[in-house]
């Protein structure tokens, strides 16, 4: 058995932290033959990235438990600042490090059916539901290791469940707090907006301690039924020395539309994987995703759009500002298969280097299975003009300050058409926390 195959907890462990959730046995099943298959299963091989030293498998505590909290003020201030205190909460999960620590939904949501809770009261109190959906049509327990050990150690997360014909129009936000250094993270978010309904869902990552080691592995599905609509926003804020999986996939059925709008910005080695598989005719997905690495972090970002359905529409657009010694890879794939006639995968990738120690590569990839279709693509990766930093500077403005400027001016295409109001803003202020 190599080092890598060498995993923290055991058959028994899983076991018994299933019952003690009071899981279905099915979800006790899904974990036990996902960590026998996790043994087996090869690691996910990003394009131009070396995984094979970062460690995504050892780590001593598997929960760490936070408090509950009794009110809002409770939160630390970096916190605080994501949520709206003067809004009525009626719509909000807040996860510390494994524990619910919130949850409120408003009255006339709940009675429409909606469903919005943490992933182990969804497993007790709505079973069946959550089976239908966990790990199905969207990420499977066996693509690979990391999938496997999701599985079998998922310690957190959130279920929505959006009956049919109902339009959600409030959005809803959740919030996972990273507040012990020992704590590590297998969250799994499944979004299901049922034919002909719709939801916008926001979430946020973020750490306020740092960190000598950890893990997380964290995976979304988005199924969006007929005729329905999923806005997904995130923005990802995780402490440095923190190694990152994270898998945000979504399936939209006929005439459904899935958006994204996620803000990368984890201080750790981060590999990120967002694919949208538009299965039914007509169907619309639109990824926008902004990047920026720092320090010595290394990242590797895929996103993916797959063409199933006739007439389909797929649009990817990345900007990502590279600092310091960061490494990033930006992986691009428009795929059009047999049979998705008059379908359009378009995609623009986006790097600004910072520093001639920086590095970030565009690959923008389409593979066209089909002959009735359109598509393209954009990629370009450089530095800094320095005639435009000349320019500024010699206006008066300081070197940093003019970076800064520059900065905000590459990204602002991307954030500037973030579907989400609420996302947006808080990418601005990340923003402007990392390129200071």
């Amino acid at each position: 058995m190599t080092v890598d195959t060498k995993l923290p907890f055991d058959q028994e462990y899983v076991s018994n932290y299933s019952k003690e959730l009071g899981e279905p046995d099915w979800l006790k099943e899904v974990r036990l033959n996902a960590l026998r298959k996790a043994y087996d299963l090869p690691m996910p091989k990003p394009d131009k990235t070396k995984i094979d030293k970062w460690n995504f498998t050892q780590f001593e505590k598997h929960v760490v438990e936070g408090k509950p909290l009794n009110n809002l003020e409770e939160l630390p201030e970096e916190v605080k600042t994501l949520i709206d205190l003067d809004e009525d909460h009626k719509n909000l999960y807040v996860q510390c490090d494994n524990t619910p620590a919130y949850v409120s939904l408003s009255d006339e949501l709940e009675e429409q059916g909606v469903i919005f809770t943490d992933i182990h009261t969804a497993a007790r109190e709505h079973g069946e539901l959550l089976q239908k959906y966990f790990m199905k049509d969207g990420v499977k327990v066996d693509e690979h290791r990391l999938t496997a050990l999701h599985a079998a150690y998922m310690n957190g997360g959130v279920f929505v469940y959006v009956p049919k014909n109902i339009e959600v129009k409030a959005p809803l936000q959740a919030v996972f707090v990273h507040e012990n250094p020992d704590a590590n993270l297998f969250n799994h978010v499944i979004v299901v907006a049922d034919d002909n309904s719709s939801v916008t869902y926001v979430e946020n990552y973020i750490s306020t301690t740092k960190v000598e080691k950890a893990v997380f592995n964290l995976v979304t599905e988005v199924i969006a039924g007929t005729n329905a609509k999923v806005s997904y926003g995130a923005v990802d804020n995780l402490a440095e020395n923190i190694t990152t999986y994270v898998n945000r996939r979504g399936v939209a059925g006929r005439d459904a539309r899935i958006e994204w709008a996620l803000g990368l910005m984890n201080d750790g080695n981060t590999i990120s994987e967002n694919v949208t598989n538009l299965v039914g005719d007509g169907s619309f997905g639109d990824t926008k995703t902004v990047v920026v690495g720092c320090g010595k972090q290394t990242q590797n970002f895929t996103t993916k759009v797959v063409h199933f359905g006739k007439h389909s529409e797929g649009y990817i657009l990345k900007h990502g500002v590279m600092k310091d010694h960061a490494t990033s890879i930006f992986n691009g794939i428009g795929k059009i298969e047999h049979g998705a006639s008059k379908s359009n995968a378009e995609q623009e990738s986006r790097v600004l280097m910072l520093s001639d120690q920086a590095r970030g590569d565009a690959n923008p990839i389409l593979l066209i299975d089909e002959d009735d279709v359109t598509a393209g693509h954009a990629a370009s990766v450089g530095r800094v003009d320095p005639i435009q930093l000349y320019y500024l500077m010699s206006r008066g403005i300081p070197k940093i300050e003019a970076e800064r400027l520059i900065i905000h001016g590459f990204l602002a295409p991307v954030v500037n058409n973030m579907p989400i109001e609420g996302v947006k803003k808080q990418l601005i202020e990340v923003i402007e926390r990392k390129v200071r």
